[in-house]
């Protein structure tokens, strides 16, 4: 008969983070609440001070709470997620007048706000050329970088390709494109869009992406490779959005053919 191994005691600090993360979940500390200083909570859990620390730091990893420079350490608000799945790209959405991001920002009461820092003509990455069928070593592409923001809140980062060839003397070289966006550029130029391919898959953050996105030490992004295809069957523009995960859920509703 083999003997069960003896369970490793927790460190002192994840303990605490435990014990906290268990009154926030049962409603003892509430959305807003201030939690003891770091003093504080080493006199109630007989620890020191930089474990009562790492514990905060635990806490705040999981999303459970932020901290306000000069005011204390406080349990974060409920995040609702921003939702994008199958309805993305379609025409209802489209006859809104909205993008698909103001318009989620709209459903939640919030202020959208879309930044680019860069239009530029570039050599595509491997898998966009692949997916663009554009050459992997020639500046073959424009990279159009956007950076979304709700209330002021960074929540995603979407780097947008399309060829060169059909972007050059286009408003797709400038920052505003006009009514419906790229897709309405695209649209005049014989690209309507019959299907769409999206990649997805889970990954920590680059360091740059986590300084733009603001993200918490341990958070990880989701990332969407969508490729847009035409009406017969072309591929004509490749996105790739990187969202930060605690802030945001991803639903398709598919066919089962």
């Amino acid at each position: 008969m083999t003997s069960a191994r003896p369970s490793t005691p927790q460190p002192p600090s994840r303990r605490i983070a435990e014990d906290l993360r268990r009154q926030i979940e049962t409603g003892e500390l509430h959305p807003g609440d201030k939690l003891p200083s770091e003093r504080a909570l080493a006199e109630t859990y007989g620890a020191a001070r930089n474990t009562a620390r790492e514990a905060i730091r635990i806490l705040a990893e999981q999303g459970l709470v932020t901290a306000k420079h000069g005011s204390g350490v406080f349990v974060r608000e409920p995040q609702r997620l921003f939702r994008f799945g199958s309805d993305r790209y379609s025409l209802k959405n489209r006859e809104t007048g909205l993008t698909p991001f103001r318009l989620e920002a709209k459903r939640q009461g919030k202020t959208a706000r879309i930044e680019v820092p860069s239009i530029a003509r570039e050599k595509p990455p491997a898998d966009v050329a692949e997916r663009l069928q554009v050459p992997v070593g020639e500046e073959s592409v424009v990279h159009r970088e956007n950076h979304y923001f709700a209330d002021d809140e960074p929540v995603q980062i979407v780097s947008t390709y399309v060829r060169w060839d059909e972007a050059q003397g286009t408003l797709l070289m400038q920052p505003k494109t006009g009514k419906d966006g790229i897709y309405g550029r695209l649209e005049e130029l014989g690209h309507v869009m019959t299907r769409v391919r999206d990649e997805i898959s889970a990954r920590m953050p680059t360091p740059e992406e986590a300084a733009i996105l603001e993200l918490l030490p341990g958070v990880p992004v989701l990332e969407v490779l969508h490729t847009s295809l035409d009406q017969d069957g072309v591929p004509f523009e490749v996105s790739r959005y990187v969202h930060r995960a605690d802030q945001t859920g991803l639903l398709y509703e598919l066919p089962v053919e």
